[in-house]
């Protein structure tokens, strides 16, 4: 129960978070330790590119044991469905993008479930967005995970070192698909999304599709008509600030009460799909990204419908590409 609290606090919470780590860190300016403040905005100075730059992965922290109690109070596992050669990188789609992407850091930023000893020769790196390495002591929680920038001269370099063998974790559907992340709804925004297909073919990368199968159920979300004044804020502030305000609860920490922040417990399956073969195409025209998207969206729906029933979803249903 402890290792769940940390991690709402950690993933949901960011802003909360880092407001109270800036409030800490000026208040202890005025403290007899005044001095580990300005060591560490020293630091902050200095290390500021790190994230875009390969980021800073500590395989201490990703095998902390009260990753194993997160990964138990779902649970979740890692479903393997082919081999991922470590001479070759490979780029990943991960689907779907929801109010807490619990499935993707268990699965890639922890070894909870083994995915060095799965896929030996491997290192996972899960994206996010650049502006969230600008929140203090946060974002040092973040590069230790294996968390990096999604910034594209970030990912063209990690894929571009040798040896091979690096795996760039990419949440694909981005702030808008939090909007249809109420329990039993399988839709992704994945049509008009194709930087990462231009990115496995600038590199010569694998494509390889993730669905994490229980994402959407550990939270009920609210959502609103599209011709409602609530979804036209929703966008305003998507577009200002980048990502969507959900209205969203789960379950009380404390008997008694019904609801809360903290998630229901549902088992939470990610199945990491075949590799894609992707040739290495410096300069990628429109028709190449199209066919290997095309190719994508086809294998993603194939894995989606192979793995469903058996991860407790109905037969009847299937994915809907927005």
């Amino acid at each position: 129960m402890a290792s769940i609290k940390h991690r709402i606090k950690c993933e949901d919470g960011a802003e909360s978070d880092s407001a109270f780590s800036i409030i800490l860190l000026f208040l202890l300016l005025f403290t007899s330790l005044w001095s580990i403040s300005l060591l560490y905005f020293a630091w902050l100075y200095l290390d500021w590119d790190t994230p875009n730059q390969g980021g800073r992965c500590s395989m201490w922290k990703r095998n902390w044991t009260i990753w194993k109690y997160l990964r138990d109070y779902f649970p979740i596992k890692l479903v393997k469905t082919a081999e991922l050669p470590p001479d070759r990188n490979y780029v990943m789609g991960a689907h779907p993008h929801r109010i807490m992407g619990i499935g993707f850091f268990c699965n890639f930023c922890t070894e909870s479930n083994a995915f060095s000893k799965q896929f030996p020769g491997l290192r996972s790196l899960l994206t996010t967005l650049a502006r969230v390495f600008c929140l203090p002591i946060y974002r040092e929680y973040l590069m230790t995970s294996g968390v990096i920038s999604v910034d594209r001269q970030n990912l063209d370099q990690i894929l571009s070192q040798n040896p091979c063998g690096q795996v760039v974790v990419i949440v694909v559907g981005g702030a808008q698909e939090a909007l249809y992340s109420g329990p039993g709804q399988h839709c992704l925004s994945l049509l008009n999304h194709k930087g990462f297909v231009r990115l496995a073919l600038r590199h010569g990368a694998s494509l390889v599709p993730i669905y994490s199968f229980g994402e959407n159920d550990i939270f009920n979300v609210k959502t609103f008509p599209a011709d409602s004044w609530k979804y036209r804020c929703q966008m305003t502030f998507k577009k200002l600030v980048g990502f969507s305000p959900c209205i969203f609860f789960g379950q009380s920490i404390f008997l008694g009460t019904s609801w809360g922040l903290m998630p229901f417990r549902r088992p939470i399956t990610t199945v990491l799909g075949r590799p894609i073969d992707v040739p290495q195409v410096l300069h990628p025209t429109e028709e190449d990204v199209d066919h290997y998207h095309t190719l994508y969206l086809k294998a993603l729906d194939r894995l989606f419908e192979e793995h469903k029933e058996s991860c407790g979803v109905p037969a009847d249903t299937h994915l809907t590409f927005l």
